[in-house]
């Protein structure tokens, strides 16, 4: 495995970016990994590798770096309250059209990086940043092909980047893994999203998780449910390999 902490130029400033891909001759597809609100950490990085490893070139972007905030810590227990405020604080500094704007440089970046494919490319994203995932795949429909959202906030809302109108707006391969238990999206909002997805349409999965929690798929967290949590890494392998690996 190929790995670097390099500093992207946005029109906000240096976007830091831990990539990795494997050492094997390329070019890979490239994956955006969108963080969750905690922020970037030896967790996510392992993750990010873990794509990697099976043949993807995988950027896993900063998205607060406006903010100047690098990693934050440790964020679990009741020790570390005050980081867990820190990084609600900081997850709302973000909205949609920002990173959005971080995605276009993400991609610019990739572009001229040999080791990465020029075809179509993907993009995950947990906790906050599944709605990231899924605007990036309509901002660049003809770029991203597929996108993920595990464990999502604000799935329907009435804003007009709500993930749950992404169905319709790109025909990119989408997938929303849900948790039964998430106070950050209800069972309500998940029925909310089915129904729209069973009657408008659109290229999109929706799976729950049973007898999981919010946070289920990070190996750090108390919820963390193994059987789960390998289910969905069998998901995403799945996603991304149809709709971005050669036939």
């Amino acid at each position: 495995m190929i790995e670097r902490q390099v500093e992207i130029t946005t029109k906000d400033g240096r976007m830091g970016t831990f990539v990795c891909h494997p050492e094997r001759s390329g070019p890979h597809p490239a994956i955006i990994f969108f963080m969750d609100a905690p922020g970037i950490r030896e967790e996510l990085r392992d993750m990010a590798r873990r794509l990697g490893t099976v043949g993807y070139y995988v950027l896993l972007p900063n998205l607060y770096y406006r903010s100047d905030a690098e990693e934050l810590g440790p964020y679990i227990g009741e020790a570390y309250a005050a980081t867990r405020q820190k990084a609600m604080a900081l997850m709302s500094t973000l909205d949609v059209p920002m990173v959005m704007e971080d995605t276009d440089a993400l991609l610019a970046f990739a572009d001229k990086d040999e080791a990465a494919s020029k075809g179509p490319k993907g993009c995950v994203g947990y906790c906050m940043s599944g709605r990231y995932a899924v605007n990036a795949a309509v901002r660049h429909r003809s770029r991203i092909r597929a996108a993920a959202s595990i464990y999502g906030t604000a799935l329907v809302s009435d804003r007009p980047d709500s993930p749950h109108l992404g169905p319709q707006r790109t025909d990119a391969r989408l997938y929303f893994g849900c948790a039964e238990t998430d106070p950050y999206a209800p069972m309500e909002m998940i029925d909310k999203l089915r129904s729209e997805l069973d009657t408008k349409g659109g290229n999109a999965e929706l799976e729950i998780y049973p007898g999981t929690q919010h946070g289920f798929a990070f190996p750090q967290r108390p919820v963390y449910d193994k059987a789960a949590a390998e289910r969905h890494w069998e998901r995403l392998f799945s996603l991304f390999g149809g709709a971005l690996l050669p036939r």
